[in-house]
């Protein structure tokens, strides 16, 4: 095999790794990311919680307006309220029009009412590339155990104007049917939302 062949195969290699779609019923990948105040937040810290992750992009407007209508604050703090770790995980690149520097962030997290537990900076794409999130409100459901339980869309709603209420969330059913023990019914839909750009 020449060198020219050996190089390619490495290269796709590091990217088949780099990429990795999480299968429901396959374990978590387990990581470590920093947040908008600097704390560092392990998955491994967690088990036995119900922990969310919320791919996030305020420029998507199909986030943009869960959040307006208030709909993803109420849908976190419901959560959250519950013993749920909600990890929101901003993938975009540092210098592209929707990365936010931690100052940024923190004003946003207010001025939005987030009520997440954390809002993790994944500038360098790590988390997001390890859980193959492709779109903003693409959402994964770890349970108690640390399998992944769902993964997919927030609601069958795609739209990016109106009430987000008129939609059945899949992520609160996933969350509400692993906190009383049950098998999440839908436990994966097709992501919709904007594309995530990850830096290279």
């Amino acid at each position: 095999m020449n060198r020219s062949l050996v190089w390619l195969l490495a290269v796709l290699g590091c990217q088949v790794l780099a990429w990795a779609d999480v299968k429901v019923g396959d374990p978590a990948p387990d990581f470590s990311g920093t947040d908008i105040h600097g704390r560092t937040y392990r998955l491994s810290d967690y088990r036995g919680r119900v922990v969310v992750l919320e791919a996030y992009n305020s420029d998507c407007p199909f986030s943009a307006n869960h959040y307006r209508t208030g709909v993803m604050p109420r849908l976190q703090q419901a959560a959250v309220s519950k013993g749920v770790v909600w990890l929101i995980v901003n993938s975009a690149r540092a210098g592209g029009s929707s990365y936010r520097s931690p100052e940024a962030a923190r004003k946003e997290f207010g001025d939005l009412g987030m009520k997440a537990t954390a809002w993790l900076d994944d500038s360098n794409g790590r988390i997001g590339k390890q859980y193959g999130l492709k779109t903003a409100l693409h959402c994964i459901v770890i349970n108690q155990q640390g399998i992944v339980a769902y993964q997919g869309a927030i609601d069958d709603r795609p739209a990016s104007s109106g009430d987000p209420r008129t939609a059945h969330s899949y992520v609160r059913a996933a969350v509400e049917a692993l906190l009383a023990g049950r098998t999440v019914a839908t436990p994966e839909t097709k992501p919709y939302g904007s594309e995530i750009r990850y830096a290279n």
